[in-house]
């Protein structure tokens, strides 16, 4: 096999693999490690592993043990601090081979199980969403006929009626119809096609930040950190601006009257959505510094009518969902109490869009 193929077959690996000299100096990686490390080769091939992973010595410890052994081992579900706040659950396997007669180096693979078990995660929410939506369209369906009858009803009633005071009730079950109409049509979620062209994430931050600006507290700062390497997406600009907006809406309720709210864009590789792996995914983030979501609403947030708000209808975060799905996205929420972020992931390749 050709250098050139094995080179080939090493890019497209969903396996982190990465080689390292006697000194545990970082030689290679291929860029499933760069996309777990979410660093590129370019800024840490040349530094020791220690330089890298500061907060792993005990897995640096096991490295230079097995550099003197020459013995091949397996650790499974090591939890890994990778640079910045990060932790992963991996299983790690590391080979000895020798260079020459008196240089050995080391093959790590990094085979990340958080990542797994956030696919079957992934997997099985979509599919819940998929039936509730289909039940709740039927339900749609099945009260929109009786409550356009009765729409039509009042109306009859109102023209019979000679006292403007009985009229008033009539108006009102008119009115109230006509709101339970739209509470259906909300449930259902978007309806439209969506009309998609290039659209740039940040712009669209941007636009919803000032929206939020005219309704937000004196105490609440939004703040951007954006990624400016971020290339555009094919998108329906207008449904997405409204997803987000129903996200940091979400969060602005989070905080009260007094929090920071963050928007965060960066670029995933090799990155698996419901069945399909893209080359490249664009992760775009709303975080806040608010109390966390209950742990019992975590698993049900994205559903219809679950709130934790006794004036709120539920309908917002289920609205959100269903436009990232109709763009072949997904949105995940990961909260504790002062940290609650929701990620939106959306497909950077057009013919995934």
């Amino acid at each position: 096999m050709s250098t050139r193929s094995c080179q080939q077959i090493l890019d497209n690996l969903n396996t982190a693999v990465l080689v390292l000299d006697a000194e545990l100096r970082l030689i290679s990686i291929n860029p499933a490690g760069e996309a777990l490390f979410a660093i590129s080769a370019n800024q840490i091939v040349g530094q020791r592993l220690a330089q890298i992973l500061p907060r792993s010595r005990p897995l640096i410890k096991t490295l230079r043990q097995a550099l003197v052994s020459g013995d091949p081992f397996t650790e499974r579900g090591l939890h890994l601090a990778l640079p910045g706040p990060r932790y992963v659950t991996v299983d790690c396997t590391v080979t000895v081979f020798a260079v020459d007669k008196t240089e050995k180096e080391l093959l790590i693979e990094l085979n990340q199980v958080d990542r797994l078990l956030r696919l079957a995660r992934e997997e099985n929410m979509l599919d819940k969403h998929a039936a509730s939506q289909a039940v709740v369209r039927g339900l749609a369906h099945e009260i929109k006929n009786p409550l356009g009858g009765l729409r039509g009803a009042a109306q009859l009633l109102e023209r019979e009626l000679p006292d403007q005071r009985l009229k008033d009730y009539t108006r009102i079950i008119i009115h109230e119809a006509d709101r339970l109409r739209n509470l259906i049509d909300r449930l259902v979620g978007p309806s439209r096609p969506l009309t998609k062209t290039p659209a740039n994430i940040h712009q669209i931050f941007e636009r919803v930040r000032s929206l939020i600006l005219a309704e937000i507290p004196q105490g609440i700062t939004i703040e951007s950190d954006f990624d400016p390497s971020v290339p555009e997406i094919f998108a329906d600009s207008e449904q997405l601006i409204q997803a987000v907006l129903n996200i940091v809406r979400n969060a602005m309720q989070a905080v009260g009257n007094s929090g920071v709210i963050h928007l965060r864009s960066r670029i995933e590789r090799q990155f698996t959505i419901g069945q399909k792996r893209h080359r490249l995914v664009l992760r775009a983030e709303i975080e806040d510094d608010g109390p966390g979501i209950p742990e019992s609403l975590r698993e049900h947030i994205f559903y219809p009518m679950v709130t934790g708000r006794a004036e709120g209808t539920g309908l917002g975060l289920s609205i959100a969902q269903a436009i990232i799905n109709q763009h072949g996205g997904l949105i995940e929420c990961s909260s504790r109490p002062k940290q609650t972020i929701f990620t939106i992931y959306l497909p950077v390749e057009r013919e995934h869009a």
